[in-house]
């Protein structure tokens, strides 16, 4: 079927059961950025496979809503649809529930799919709706009627985290949260993200591509805790150990059944922001429920001495990969017929021959010239652009380590490159070193940091749409909260040992996209008599290209901190075997000092 006959099946469906409009929200039934193919319905129904959007159907109109990072690539995916892009954040574009209380008349009925909506979410979406007369049924079952043919669930077996890797067992970190549990007075506490769930028992998975989670809820009370998956994913010496420290396995799909069955006298504690409307409403109706955030992504965003000394040595890895890789590039460009594919290519082959090697953290982003301007570009077999010695090419690319996460970002010259592009990569790096270098007092958010970097970027009347910073997982999901650096307040502060990217960037569309991206880790800085001071120190380790940069543009400090950082990847990297003569060569002359 195309577009048009799926959205055709879907009027179908929804006059059947009487909605007057359906939202299709990009999410699984646990709040996944990135859900496994059986949940991609919105993807499925509109043709657009980026990481956020939601979709509105109406029996007269479709339209779709999505943010700043994926206007480019929206507007080329909906091309041949009646699908109307609508830009979030764009001045004079209402947000989707706006619009459905321009086009509705009071007493229409509005269906989502309760398994995709967080209970935070629907509450939003039912009080404003009434306000206009409008009902939300939650009960909408379009996925199971419509999407077809639909992938099954993925069913690929689980691993377990090595014991040289983890400093606390999970019977150690069930016992932390149930100290959290005991302040808040809680019986009961519903596990729905699966980013908690690998984390709390050192588990991991291959059923969201790029992410090494596993499908699967938790419960946990004072005296056990319950673990609801697919039995096939465990092998026999993992149910054992599981068995042995008093987790009890029981099928996925029992979770929700489970639910209505909980004692009368159950406090039960959940995140609004993370747990389903379905899963809510199955609670039984006499059970007190209290709400509050994650009390596993507050203890898993700070990091250990263990999985910082692995976060710096898997991050050295990922630099000798990508010393190979941009030297690689540096001296095939003019004379082999290199394209984004083979760069990406390249960028896996190298990694996948590090010690750790699982698998990349996300979709390499290998963009040449005005390919760069489209934020989540990823190169296809019919976008491939071939690369000459000319021009700015981006690569932000990263790996799962059995032992850490990474994600960066380098853009290069791959010859002669306009004015313009210089100065915007070197607006980029100035950004880039403010906040790498900002000391700022404890309690800070994220919203009052992200300030630093666009401040060096603003008085040139230019802004970018995404975030200057966001968590990273221990062998986990790369984007990973609950701390970012972005305009919009979630309330979070910024502590010691959190780890964060530090990612400005410019583009400019139909010509150039630029972004310079490191990974940070959040250490002390002072103690005074006005406080605890926290500071950033860069765990990415690989050369920044001097070659675009405007030389009057950098103050002293500046140069210092970019030579400081070159002198650091010198020394960590320079004399690693891996290296070959000419990687070693190559190595040197990006890092000398400008």
């Amino acid at each position: 079927m195309n577009i048009n006959e799926r959205l055709l099946k879907l009027r179908e469906y929804m006059e059947r059961k009487g909605y007057d409009a359906l939202l299709v929200l990009t999410a699984d039934p646990h709040g996944s950025e990135y859900p496994a193919d059986h949940w991609k319905f919105r993807e499925f129904l509109s043709g657009f496979n980026g990481s956020a959007g939601t979709l509105l159907v109406t029996h007269h109109y479709v339209g779709l809503w999505t943010d700043s990072r994926y206007f480019l690539q929206a507007e080329k995916q909906l091309r041949d649809t009646s699908i109307e892009l609508f830009k979030e954040g764009v001045q004079g574009v209402p947000d989707h529930i706006t619009y459905i209380t321009n086009i509705l008349p009071s007493g229409s009925v509005v269906g989502v799919d309760g398994f995709t909506i967080s209970i935070e979410q629907y509450r939003k979406l039912s009080q404003r709706l009434d306000q206009f007369g409008i009902k939300v049924n939650h009960l909408s079952s379009a996925i199971s009627d419509v999407f077809n043919p639909r992938p099954d669930l993925p069913s690929d077996e689980i691993i377990e985290m090595s014991l040289n890797f983890v400093e606390y067992t999970r019977q150690e970190k069930v016992e932390l949260v149930r100290r959290f549990m005991k302040q808040k007075n809680v019986t009961h506490y519903l596990v729905s993200s699966l980013d908690d769930i690998a984390w709390l028992t050192n588990l991991r998975g291959n059923d969201v591509k790029y992410n090494p989670v596993f499908y699967a809820y938790m419960i946990i009370t004072q005296f056990e805790e319950h673990l609801y998956i697919d039995p096939h994913k465990l092998t026999a010496a993992i149910s054992r150990r599981l068995d042995e420290d008093g987790i009890k396995v029981s099928l996925y799909d029992h979770y929700e059944k489970n639910l209505r069955s909980l004692p009368p006298d159950s406090r039960v504690y959940f995140d609004p922001a993370r747990a389903n409307v379905r899963n809510v409403f199955a609670l039984p109706s006499n059970v007190r429920t209290v709400e509050g955030p994650s009390i596993i992504a507050a203890l898993k965003s700070i990091r250990d001495d263990l999985e910082i000394l692995h976060t710096d040595r898997s991050h050295k890895r990922d630099g000798i990969a990508m010393v190979k890789l941009l030297s690689w590039i540096d001296q095939n460009v003019a004379s082999e017929k290199l394209t984004e594919l083979a760069v990406a290519e390249k960028s896996l082959e190298l990694r996948s021959a590090q010690q750790y090697f699982v698998s990349e953290s996300f979709s390499p982003i290998v963009a040449y010239g005005k390919n760069a301007a489209i934020v989540h570009y990823s190169p296809t077999i019919e976008s491939n652009a071939r690369l000459y010695p000319e021009e700015l090419l981006l690569l932000d690319t990263g790996a799962q380590y059995a032992d850490g996460t990474t994600d960066i970002t380098r853009t290069i010259a791959l010859g002669p490159v306009s004015h313009r592009a210089m100065r915007d990569y070197t607006l980029v790096l100035k950004a880039h070193i403010a906040l790498a270098e900002a000391v700022f007092p404890l309690g800070t958010r994220g919203v009052q940091l992200d300030v630093i970097p666009r401040l060096q970027i603003w008085p040139h009347g230019i802004d970018y749409g995404h975030g200057s910073g966001h968590g990273v997982g221990y062998f986990l999901n790369v984007h990973e909260g609950p701390h970012k650096i972005c305009k919009i307040d979630n309330n979070i502060a910024i502590r010691s040992r959190m780890i964060t990217s530090n990612e400005p960037g410019i583009y400019r569309e139909g010509d150039h996209g630029v972004r310079t991206e490191n990974l940070m880790i959040c250490e002390e800085h002072s103690r005074t008599e006005y406080g605890v001071f926290l500071k950033f120190r860069t765990v990415s380790l690989c050369p920044i290209d001097t070659r675009p940069i405007l030389m009057e543009m950098l103050s002293e400090a500046e140069r210092k901190w970019l030579n400081d950082y070159h002198a650091l990847v010198l020394e960590q990297l320079g004399d690693d075997e891996q290296l070959t003569p000419t990687e070693k060569e190559w190595l040197a002359n990006a890092c000398k000092p400008i």
